[in-house]
């Protein structure tokens, strides 16, 4: 089984060991994978292909903005490779690429701090999936972002607004941050908007407010600030299956909660055109198959591929689901591809509970940065800068 993002809501419930462990310094450059200046895998290749669909491919090289008067704190998703329960302060390959393919585009808005953190590995996850004990401690992850957010706040931030970014274990760290940190306390001024892919954000049905965040209301338009926008992808071809892993609330949750889904592209509703950013490897954000053939006589080398009107994307209710529901319009008669992956897979078979959730952030990647640089622009109009 080859996974490389999963869930943070599933280790919740992971018994915590009692040991305390020393907190990382976050002022030795080596405790983060991204920051201004360094060469890292934020500041690495982002070339991207873009491939129309007659198979015309031009070359994006995605250059980071000059001067940029934003930041964004991002922190990513289950991918560690390293045998122990907890993670170590040490990036591996997945945690350098998982950076690089979800965090490298925001460059084009933002200065991107991303820290290193003890997460939760996916040995631990997949010993837990197959029953097995486990002694990780989930909450060891939030202590780290908490104090790498705290030494961002002291050291670098210097009154700047931040834009949080996170996937899967780290949307769940940082909606925990959130509700912990920054939730009713001055530094909530400060928060442009969270972009919390791939896990469950729970609010009040037909709310835009409460729930999991108690003052954040979810994002409904690109010039708001202070709000969240949360969402979990399904193929629009396959139902949600009713043990889904995403867009139920658990049953241990309130009644009358559910799952926030807000469409980066379309954030007050609606079937609209996403604009993909694929990731051109195998074994990071993806299944660890190889990646599609993206166009017929087309030899594509660029970390990224952009694929403009193959994908749009709706948040729907669906089985009871509250899902980005992600559709491929496919054209067999077109040089370009018909298919992407993303999908989880075991034994060379999609398990359909996970839905697309490897590529929750890649399905709408240049809709996010573009999202990031409005409301950026937004936060500092309010404040005269």
């Amino acid at each position: 089984m080859k996974l490389a993002a999963l869930p943070f809501l599933a280790l919740l419930a992971t018994p915590a060991i009692a040991q305390p462990a020393p907190a990382p310094d976050y002022r030795k450059p080596e405790s983060w994978l991204c920051r201004p200046g360094a060469k890292d895998p934020c500041s690495g290749d982002a070339s991207t292909s873009r491939v129309t669909a007659d198979a015309t491919v031009t070359l994006d090289m995605l250059p980071a903005a000059k001067k940029p008067k934003i930041d964004c704190f991002y922190v990513y998703p289950t991918v560690s490779t390293d045998p122990t329960p907890n993670s170590d302060m040490t990036a591996d390959p997945a945690e350098l690429g998982v950076a690089q393919a979800q965090a490298a585009p925001f460059r084009q808005a933002c200065r991107v701090f991303a820290p290193l953190y003890r997460q939760v590995t996916l040995v631990t996850l997949r010993d837990r999936m197959m029953g097995k004990p486990v002694t990780a401690d989930p909450a060891m992850g939030l202590r780290d972002v908490s104090g790498a957010f705290a030494d961002y706040m002291k050291h670098d931030n210097k009154g700047r607004g931040v834009i949080l970014i996170g996937h899967s274990q780290g949307s769940g760290v940082l909606k925990a941050l959130m509700q912990t940190e920054i939730e009713g306390k001055p530094v909530a001024k400060q928060i442009i908007a969270a972009y919390l892919a791939g896990h469950n954000l729970l609010v009040p049905e037909g709310k835009d407010v409460g729930g999991d965040l108690k003052s954040t209301p979810l994002c409904r338009a690109s010039a708001q600030t202070g709000c969240v926008v949360a969402w979990v992808s399904y193929r629009d071809t396959m139902p949600v299956p009713p043990a889904s892993l995403f867009g139920r609330p658990p049953a241990t949750a309130p009644a009358g909660m559910a799952v926030s889904c807000t469409n980066p592209a379309a954030l007050s509703g609606g079937r609209t055109a996403l604009r993909p950013l694929m990731v051109n490897r195998t074994g990071i954000v993806d299944n660890g198959t190889p990646a599609p053939k993206w166009a017929k006589g087309r030899n594509i080398y660029t970390p990224f591929v952009a694929l403009p009107g193959l994908l749009t994307g709706e948040c729907m209710n669906r089985e009871n689901a509250n899902v980005l529901s992600v559709g491929i319009n496919a054209d067999p008669a077109d040089p370009r591809t018909d298919t992407i992956n993303g999908d989880v897979m075991v034994g060379g078979q999609v398990v359909p509970g996970w839905g697309l959730h490897l590529i929750d952030m890649q399905v709408a990647m240049e809709d996010l940065v573009d999202l990031a640089k409005a409301q950026g622009e937004s936060w500092l109009r309010q404040r005269g800068k």
